[in-house]
C-alpha cells in the first residue's frame, strides 16, 4: 500500500511549511502512526504530531454536455515536524532579481503601503531617457 501519495503544494501550505507544518495527500486507509513512520523514514525528520482530514468529493457540472460528475474523495495529513527539521520539497529558493531597462540601466524601486491591510506595492520608476511604457506595478504579499 502506498501511504504518501503526493505533497499538496499551494499558497496556504507553503505558508504553513515555514512553521514546520507540511501537508500531504495520503491513502484513505492509512493511520496516523503509519503516516508518521513513513514521513520520518522518507524525509529524515522527527515527526511531532499528525492530523488527518477526509475531504469529501464535490459534485461538479459540465457545461457543454449538461451532466454532473463527482470528484473523488481523498485524505489529507498535516504533519508537524520537530523545530529545525525541514522537508526539501516545500522549500522555495530565495533569489533577488535585478530589474533593468532595455539599455541595461538599473531601475530604482519605491515601496508604498497599500490600503489593503499592509500589502506593499512596489512602483518601478523608469530610468532617465527610458520610454514611459517600462513602468510596472509588482504586488507582493509582505
Amino acid at each position: 500500500m502506498i501511504i504518501i501519495k503526493r505533497p499538496i503544494i499551494s499558497e496556504k501550505s507553503m505558508k504553513l511549511a515555514e512553521n514546520g507544518l507540511y501537508i500531504f495527500e495520503v491513502d484513505r486507509e492509512a493511520t496516523k502512526l503509519q503516516i508518521s513512520k513513513k514521513v520520518s523514514e522518507k524525509f529524515n525528520v522527527k515527526v511531532v504530531s499528525v492530523k488527518t482530514i477526509t475531504v469529501k468529493g464535490k459534485i461538479k457540472s459540465q457545461r457543454k454536455v449538461r451532466k454532473n460528475y463527482q470528484t473523488q474523495a481523498f485524505k489529507k495529513a498535516l504533519v508537524l515536524v520537530k523545530k529545525g527539521d525541514k522537508i526539501a520539497i516545500f522549500e522555495t529558493p530565495k533569489e533577488e532579481a535585478v530589474v533593468t531597462t532595455a539599455e541595461g540601466e538599473p531601475i530604482k524601486l519605491k515601496e508604498k503601503k497599500d490600503f489593503l491591510r499592509g500589502t506593499k506595492v512596489k512602483v518601478e520608476s523608469s530610468a532617465v531617457g527610458a520610454a514611459p511604457t517600462t513602468q510596472r506595478k509588482v504586488i507582493t504579499g509582505k
